[in-house]
């Protein structure tokens, strides 16, 4: 049997040391998800950790096993959707601790890069963290936010194409 999905049915079964270890395969992914929606690394934390919380207390109810990781992404992506909402006037709050090197001229990149991405769309910035940081196929991201599936490719393809062409200015 797949030790993944033995450790989503004890976890089903309220054994919260299979949930932890769930939870600490995916969790660089989902926070970088969050982080990349938000903009923001507190607001980062609060949402990973309000999904999972909800996560634990919904295991139970998880229909497909083998779907644990979209799951907790569609929870994840939820709550990142909620907050934004909450200020959605508010630019999104780009900090050296979302810099992932200490190098000075790829911090500047970096910092450039993700002042470009802050600028998409809510949709497209979360098609893309999906794609990017939780490895999801178009259909699987389609499943998740409720889109069709040419139209996840269709704003992923234009995002990239925005994003490349600010890059190269």
């Amino acid at each position: 049997m797949d030790t993944k999905l033995q450790l989503i049915r004890q976890a089903k079964q309220g054994d919260a040391q299979s949930f932890a270890t769930l939870y600490q395969n995916i969790y660089h992914n989902l926070y970088r998800f969050a982080l990349y929606t938000l903009g923001n690394p507190a607001d980062a934390e609060d949402a990973v950790s309000d999904t999972v919380t909800d996560a634990w207390a919904g295991i139970g109810k998880l229909r497909q096993e083998e779907s644990f990781e979209s799951w907790m992404f569609q929870i994840l992506h939820n709550k990142c959707r909620r907050k934004r909402k909450e200020y959605c006037h508010r630019p999104l709050e780009w900090t050296d601790a979302l810099a992932d090197s200490a190098d000075e001229s790829v911090l500047d990149e970096n910092y450039h890069l993700r002042s470009l991405f802050g600028k998409l769309a809510d949709q497209d910035r979360t098609i893309i963290s999906l794609h990017v940081f939780g490895g999801y196929t178009s259909q699987e991201i389609a499943r998740i936010t409720g889109m069709k599936a040419n139209t996840v490719r269709s704003r992923e393809s234009r995002a990239l194409k925005r994003l490349a062409a600010e890059l190269k200015e």
